[in-house]
């Protein structure tokens, strides 16, 4: 049975434990940004799916907030105008989305913070994977491949995190600090992107080519989005071979990188699982009912899950043998023989 398998499996039976699910009510789901193509292929259709299997009569509304702080404001307003019951918010702005918290619960409406915290003001429950375990996990795994490859201690890395106005990109940073504080490498510099974006983490990488050189031995992007502005920089600047680089969201364009020996890791989250998990959340509360929390993180009920570090090790086994992606849309002509070389038909 493929990942992608179990996870309808499970929204089914989940179904059917919500027998007398909630009457037609409406559910808002709030991205944050377009600059990862995750939100409209793997989150937005995995709750979709989700919900048809708990609530079929339920009403849904999917906004993108496109990275602007104002326009989540204003369609989060406009979704509770539109009688959303429950809102799944993945924030802009962690910071700015404690004051839309404070708008839903005086409208007596329950928000589910998705993938980011909302450290300043609990929401109702917290659903995502585990991050600052991701920030050390890619981190780490940087480390020891550094360390196996005979690395001298001393030697320099560059960081690279996520945007500063995402809880959840703090959280991976502070488990890339735990893994290098505790490494035998230096950290020459280090940087947090605007947005996510790619390309201000390829500039801002590209001048610390300039100022380090051939002393980069390593660098830790706390995304595949910021890994690939890095490799892009590197490959510009004419390094050969490139130092190992990490990522994380297991993309395509990742995967691809990482068989074509460019990138060195990056983490499988399905984001199919947390998803479905949000939709499971959102019936319990439609429901009246008390979602089942297995922590707690910034005073809020959460659900949060282990992910895998994918390098060229275990990509087989992890993502195509797990039915994550398909050879077929990985192992384009680019890749074939790399492919191949790798077992992977």
């Amino acid at each position: 049975m493929t990942k992608t398998t179990s996870i309808a499996a499970a929204s089914a039976l989940a179904a059917a434990l919500f027998a007398s699910a909630a009457t037609a009510q409406t559910v808002a789901f709030l991205m944050p940004d377009q600059a990862s193509t995750r939100y409209e292929e793997h989150d937005w259709p995995g709750f979709q799916a989700a919900m048809g299997e708990l609530c079929p009569d339920c009403t849904l509304i999917y906004q993108n907030g496109n990275a602007d702080v104002a326009l989540q404001q204003q369609q989060f307003n406009s979704v509770i105008a539109q009688g959303a019951s429950v809102v799944v918010l993945d924030p802009v702005d962690s910071a700015a989305a404690a004051a839309l918290v404070e708008i839903a619960r005086s409208q007596d409406v329950k928000v589910i913070a998705y993938d980011r915290p909302i450290p300043d003001s609990p929401a109702d429950f917290y659903v995502s994977f585990d991050n600052e375990g991701i920030g050390y996990a890619i981190a780490q795994s940087l480390v020891e491949h550094l360390q196996a490859e005979g690395v001298p201690e001393g030697s320099g890395v560059l960081q690279i995190n996520g945007s500063p106005t995402d809880a959840a990109a703090g959280l991976i940073r502070d488990g890339i600090d735990r893994a290098l504080d505790a490494s035998p490498y230096t950290t020459l510099s280090e940087f947090d992107t605007p947005d996510w974006a790619p390309p201000k983490a390829q500039e801002w990488a590209a001048g610390q080519i300039t100022r380090f050189g051939d002393e980069i031995k390593g660098i830790v992007a706390a995304n595949d989005g910021t890994g690939g502005g890095a490799i892009a920089a590197l490959k510009a600047a004419g390094m050969d071979p490139l130092p190992p680089v990490t990522g994380n969201d297991a993309t395509i364009a990742a995967l691809q990188l990482i068989i074509a020996g460019d990138q060195y890791n990056t983490i499988s989250k399905p984001s199919e699982i947390v998803a479905a998990a949000a939709a499971e959340v959102a019936v319990m509360l439609l429901n009246g009912e008390t979602p089942e929390a297995t922590t707690t993180l910034y005073n809020t009920p959460s659900q949060l899950f282990v992910p895998a570090v994918v390098t060229q090790e275990n990509i087989k086994a992890e993502i195509f043998d797990a039915g994550i992606q398909s050879a077929s849309e990985v192992c384009t002509a680019e890749y074939a023989d790399a492919c191949a070389a790798l077992g992977i038909e």
